[in-house]
């Protein structure tokens, strides 16, 4: 081995987190998991429907889902990055924001966390009398007969992409070293929202294959059936996006917005440019 292979390597070594460090991360990202598909389906199942008093109809259903990420990226978000979800890690891997070594084992605790929060969502919805896991749909996605709307399967996977395009878009551009930090969850949970809100009626929203893997485990039969669009087409328009982003979130010595929106420092704006640059204070 050549000496500058030596330094690759040794670097190399030093970048890869420890065990302890990789098990928390997988931890984080099945708790997130949970929360959001515990959180948004439990919504759908439990506190939505003409037959629910006081119901929250497509409105709460669509904040159930965006406070579920916005919460968990503030609690666990550091530990994980707050991916939740198979389509946004994807999507984070081609854009080169996130090492593809790391890529299965997210994708692996995003469903069992999205599995373990169905389960539990059944043992809750189950607890009245009367209810049909089966017969009520469980929140889970689906086309045709099964879309709420009656939307055809090119439509939601079309709805799928484009969705998922735009929100992995919304949490490059959030969680790029150039935007506030501080409201990355706030946008991305609003995003999420607003994405319920547009494609509920179309196929009770995906844009997360683990949020439909465990709803349809549960549902069995068409569900099961129809679950393949719900993992291509979110994986589609996350490797899009991702391939976008590599392009649009490059920085170079060029990069500068002209406007309103930039990302030049408050100091900059309200003072001497020249006094700032050197160090000092208007």
């Amino acid at each position: 081995m050549t000496e500058a292979s030596q330094v690759r390597a040794v670097a190399g070594a030093a970048r890869r987190p420890r065990p302890i460090a990789t098990a928390r991360r997988l931890v984080a990202e099945t708790i997130g998991t949970f929360w959001l598909v515990l959180g948004g389906c439990g919504a759908a199942v439990l506190a939505a429907g003409t037959s629910v008093p006081g119901s929250i109809g497509l409105v709460g259903v669509s904040l159930a889902f965006g406070l579920t990420v916005f919460t968990m990226a503030f609690a666990v978000g550091f530990i994980s990055g707050g991916h939740f979800n198979p389509a946004v890690s994807l999507g984070l891997t081609i854009a080169g924001r996130f090492p593809a070594r790391d890529l299965p084992g997210y994708v692996l605790a995003q469903l069992v966390g999205g599995i373990l929060a169905s389960a539990a969502l059944a043992a809750l919805a189950s607890g009245t009398a009367g209810f049909d896991l089966v017969a009520s749909g469980f929140a889970a996605n689906g086309y045709g007969a099964h879309s709420p709307g009656g939307y055809s399967a090119a439509t939601a996977f079309l709805a799928e992409a484009i969705l998922t395009a735009g929100f992995l878009t919304v949490i490059l551009g959030a969680t790029d070293e150039r935007s506030p930090a501080a409201f990355a969850p706030l946008s991305i949970g609003l995003a999420l929202t607003l994405i319920h809100l547009i494609s509920i009626p179309i196929d009770n929203t995906s844009v997360n294959p683990a949020r439909s893997t465990g709803p349809a485990l549960f549902v069995g039969g068409w569900a099961l059936s129809q679950l393949w669009l719900f993992w291509l087409a979110p994986l589609t328009g996350a490797a899009v996006a991702g391939l976008l982003g590599r392009w649009l979130f490059a920085h170079t010595d060029e990069d500068q917005s002209p406007g309103p929106i930039g990302d030049t420092p408050v100091e900059m704006l309200v003072g001497d440019d020249r006094t700032f640059a050197e160090g000092g204070r208007a």
